[in-house]
């Protein structure tokens, strides 16, 4: 919204500043950190009063979390308030990937928000009907996926590119929106299932938002796509307001999430982030990309269909308990242990991710 100062500008002055992203997405960063910080409590507090007895807890978990009854939900809508006012306040908006993100971010964030409000009010951990989500996220998806391809350079629309092999461009045609599909519905679902434990899911999404948000400004940028071999999307630099604005309101909901957590992101959160993530992979053009930066999530959730699969076939159990973080909860390790350890091995696939960007 504020992009349109830069043309006040004579060059040179203070409005001159408003033409670049990286001073937008600095921007964008602080004011979803102090919007976090400023309307965080008052918000625990309403979701306090409203919800009573807060999100119910699973009583085949890991007894350790008995102790957080009573803990509210549906903390996400801190971080998606965050989010939409940076990016809205410092975003170019005539730019359509930016609300391509923003309308997948917003979908997703209704569809957890229903889910968590089924289970509050019912007292209940089962919500909405997992077909019923499942369905409403690859309705969004495929909207999503259909405006990627129209917004994208002919050369790239309906394609998908690899790492590494910076030539290669694979053209799945009417593939295309199926496979998109499948890559934000999958990121939404397995971010979801990440999210079991104090500050688990949120910091593994602000790296991979991180990582994601300098690769659209790569990607975006003629110079340096031409210099790392990469493939130039016009516009996507943009979606680094975006990035900066999540990890600005992660921060801010992670201060109230730390161990012992005064909120549970919920659905709302984990759904619509994931979601986001995808988003920016499918119109950035690094979906492979994604379940590198993203690995943790993707361990999470084959965890739990490796689990489903061979219970059903052989009537035993591969872990103790999924998603994995569980089966290390049930080996006797602590939770910040596990937390920390898995921030880590995201920071760790963060960089392998960003490494792809230069072996080309």
């Amino acid at each position: 919204m504020l992009y349109w100062l830069s043309s006040l500008s004579e060059g040179g002055d203070v409005f001159n500043l408003f033409r670049y992203i990286t001073f937008r997405a600095g921007a964008a960063f602080f004011t979803a950190l102090l919007f976090g910080f400023l309307f965080g409590q008052p918000l625990i507090g309403f979701l306090r009063r409203t919800q009573k007895k807060g999100q119910p807890i699973r009583e085949d978990g890991p007894e350790g979390h008995f102790a957080k009854a009573g803990t509210p939900t549906m903390g996400g809508l801190l971080i998606l308030s965050a989010l939409f006012a940076g990016t809205l306040l410092w975003a170019r908006l005539d730019n359509p990937y930016v609300w391509i993100v923003l309308g997948v971010t917003a979908g997703f964030g209704l569809i957890g928000f229903a889910d968590d409000y089924a289970k509050v009010t019912r007292q209940s951990t089962r919500g909405t009907s997992s077909l019923t989500r499942f369905l409403l996220g690859l309705v969004i998806a495929a909207l999503a996926a259909w405006a990627a391809a129209q917004v994208h350079p002919a050369a790239l629309s309906d394609r998908l590119a690899l790492p590494v092999f910076k030539t290669v461009l694979i053209d799945l045609g009417l593939l295309f929106v199926p496979f998109a599909m499948i890559v934000i519905v999958g990121a939404a679902n397995a971010v979801n299932l990440t999210d079991g434990l104090d500050g688990l899911a949120v910091m593994p999404v602000m790296i991979a938002a991180g990582t994601l948000g300098v690769i659209a400004y790569f990607v975006g940028n003629f110079n340096f796509s031409d210099y790392l071999g990469l493939h130039f999307v016009p516009g996507t630099g943009e979606i680094l307001v975006f990035c900066a604005a999540l990890i600005g309101g992660g921060l801010g909901f992670l201060w109230y999430n730390a161990p012992p957590a005064a909120v549970f992101m919920g659905d709302t959160g984990s759904l619509a982030l994931g979601g986001a993530l995808g988003a920016i992979a499918v119109v950035t053009k690094h979906e492979i990309v994604l379940a590198i930066v993203g690995g943790l999530f993707v361990v999470e959730a084959l965890s739990v269909i490796i689990q489903v699969l061979y219970f059903k076939r052989t009537g035993r159990r591969v872990f103790l308990m999924a998603p994995i973080h569980h089966h290390f909860e049930k080996k006797g390790w602590a939770e910040p242990q596990i937390v920390i350890r898995f921030w880590i091995i995201s920071l760790i696939l963060a960089l392998i991710g960003l490494a792809t960007l230069k072996l080309r």
